[in-house]
């Protein structure tokens, strides 16, 4: 069965441009489109979706609020769809918290078309589609959104961890790869995705983005400059 695709933004013309792209592809297919985010939320109730392309600055009701709508409070609609961000980046600060919302990645706008493909399939297998690297740039951004808690207060099953992988968390946060922390480690890098999959499952986050968030949140590490 193709890849499920609803395209949310607010212009057409980059709708139409993302729908030729897609509809090239034998695996996936653009089922459903949507102007702002209660359009959307609409459609979802009906229609099963994979994965959504989320623009960022909608009418109505933005891509934050959308994406927290579906993926915190359940309004995906039958195929519990992953989120993709879209975002210029240079404009959209709120970006970042549109991963805090459950969002699996985010995506430039002018995004080549081959990532773009990428991305969709990465996201629809489960993986997060932002690279460490642009993960550490974006935090280092916009830092400032983040409010910083008590890490014993909010995240006690931070306890759980084992030093180990709570080196490895700190590393993931410093934007490092796997294939990095293993050589700084001096292990396998099957061995670096064991402790990555432990921290996920402990602390209940979804994917890798969310470990750095949380890592920044609790101040287990800080921004550049900070």
């Amino acid at each position: 069965m193709p890849i499920r695709v609803m395209l949310v933004d607010d212009q057409v013309l980059l709708r139409t441009g993302f729908k030729m792209v897609l509809a090239a592809q034998p695996d996936m297919e653009v089922v459903a489109e949507a102007g702002d985010g209660v359009e959307a939320l609409e459609t979802l109730r009906s229609t099963a979706v994979d994965v959504v392309l989320m623009d960022v600055r909608m009418p109505r009701m933005d891509g934050v609020e959308t994406t927290s709508r579906i993926c915190r409070d359940g309004e995906g609609g039958p195929g519990e769809p992953k989120v993709l961000i879209l975002t210029t980046f240079d404009l959209d600060e709120y970006a970042f918290t549109g991963l805090k919302a459950g969002a699996a990645g985010f995506l430039l706008k002018d995004v080549p078309p081959d990532e773009l493909l990428s991305a969709i399939r990465s996201v629809h297998s489960g993986d997060a589609v932002v690279a460490p690297s642009t993960t550490r740039r974006l935090l280092d951004r916009f830092s400032a959104l983040l409010p910083v808690r008590r890490r014993t207060a909010a995240h006690p099953e931070l306890d759980q961890l084992t030093g180990r992988e709570r080196e490895v968390l700190v590393l993931i946060a410093q934007g490092l790869s796997n294939g990095e922390i293993a050589a700084q480690l001096v292990v396998s890098e099957a061995t670096v995705k064991t402790h990555v999959g432990r921290i996920l499952a402990k602390l209940q986050l979804r994917d890798r983005v969310q470990a750095v968030v949380l890592a920044y949140e609790i101040g287990l590490v800080q921004a550049r400059g900070a």
